[in-house]
């Protein structure tokens, strides 16, 4: 018996960290840069010939994006299974976090959303506009959904190591802005980023998605009547041309609200910590060009910057100070203009869904690489100028109710 609560206080003392260190808002966002950062040396070592096989040697050399396996067609590589298999269930996530928000949360009523929906929208508009302006007539343009989102993790963790000097009313605004946000990728992915349509699989997909909407309806609780149509539902777009990943928002939308919030708790952290770090490191195994910063001299690199690092601020401010001009909305409340551009500056992080746009905008893995490098480097820069600006520029007073964490 002692000698089980010795192990017992063992197993304790060496895990607690482990634990305090998952359950940290902030975890997330650094084992995600962690991840980039082993992924991009490793890229350019001695090993990055292996390294970047592993992710991207086809199974089946005689096709391409699909192979065969008893008549079925499923993705060719490690990194299509990660990018249209597991990033399912992380679209599949935010869907049932979008739906709850739709439903119950800070967007469940017009005066509840109006702000961050406006804002969203200027946040989205404004940089796919900027990296138009350098890319409209050239092969590239194409890539104007890279810029337009924002990364809910990278930005919430950023947001809090600054603590108090941000209200709790800001930190709800930013995550309803980006879950928004979410949804509008969501949408441009599904509508503009899709492959040639193959008729009897979208028609056959449909099929199911009325059938998971049939038994919504009807209330059935069971989750295994809507996981089993749900793989069906993916085999189906993954073929029919649409991404993949549409299958997971769709499943999404269609399970009982009540079973969300437990559903959301359970993935919670093996998307997270698992599928997430993964993407990073499949989708971020990328071999630097020899003359490096002749990448981000070109219409690719100073689109998808300047959309993240000016647009996504200017997009939020302007949108919200119109809409409270016109007295559409309010500021949150003990929020002020100078607090919601610091706001607009930290959404330009981008990151995980930028990433996953610039693997279906380019087909070419030189434009690829410039496309995630720049991403990348603009969300550095975001989180930096946004973090030292709000710490330097925002640091006032605010009644202590205001001032939660």
């Amino acid at each position: 018996m002692a000698l089980k609560d010795g192990i017992k206080k063992l197993e304790r003392r060496l895990l607690s960290p482990v634990y305090q260190f998952l359950n940290d808002s902030r975890a997330v966002g650094i084992i995600l840069v962690a991840c980039t950062i082993i992924s991009l040396v490793l890229a350019n070592s001695p090993w990055s010939e292996t390294y970047t096989q592993f992710w991207t040697t086809l199974f089946d050399h005689k096709t391409g994006h699909h192979f065969e396996i008893f008549g079925l067609h499923f993705p060719n590589s490690v990194v299509m299974v990660i990018n249209d298999e597991l990033m399912v269930l992380f679209f599949f996530l935010v869907g049932m976090e979008i739906k709850r928000e739709l439903t119950t949360g800070e967007l469940s009523s017009i005066r509840k959303s109006i702000m961050p929906v406006l804002a969203a929208i200027g946040g989205m508009l404004f940089p796919a506009a900027i990296y138009l302006a350098f890319n409209q007539g050239t092969p590239f343009h194409h890539g104007w959904g890279i810029p337009m989102a924002t990364d809910i993790a990278f930005s919430l963790g950023i947001l809090s190591l600054l603590g108090k000097r941000v209200p709790v009313t800001l930190k709800i605004f930013l995550t309803a802005l980006a879950i928004i946000d979410d949804l509008g990728a969501i949408l441009a992915i599904a509508i503009f980023y899709t492959a040639e349509i193959q008729g009897f699989y979208l028609l056959l997909g449909a099929g199911i998605m009325a059938l998971l909407v049939i038994l919504n309806v009807l209330k059935v609780q069971k989750l295994i009547f809507y996981f089993i149509p749900g793989i069906i539902l993916w085999y189906c777009i993954f073929n029919s041309g649409v991404h993949a990943t549409i299958a997971g928002v769709l499943l999404a939308f269609c399970i009982p609200l009540n079973r969300i919030d437990s559903m959301v708790n359970k993935l919670h952290d093996p998307i997270n910590f698992v599928i997430m770090p993964l993407f990073a490191l499949a989708n971020t195994a990328i071999v630097f060009p020899p003359d490096i910063l002749h990448a981000f001299d070109n219409s690719i690199s100073h689109g998808i910057m300047l959309g993240l690092v000016l647009g996504k601020p200017l997009g939020i401010f302007l949108f919200s100070w119109v809409a409270a001009k016109l007295k559409l909305a309010s500021l949150p409340t003990g929020a002020d203009w100078k607090q919601l551009w610091g706001i607009g500056m930290i959404a330009g992080i981008g990151f995980t869904m930028s990433i996953f746009i610039s693997t279906l905008a380019f087909k070419s893995v030189d434009e690829q690489i410039i496309s995630i490098m720049s991403v990348i480097l603009a969300s550095v820069i975001a989180a930096v100028l946004g973090f030292l600006y709000i710490r330097l520029v925002c640091n006032m007073k605010r009644k202590p109710k205001l001032m939660e964490s």
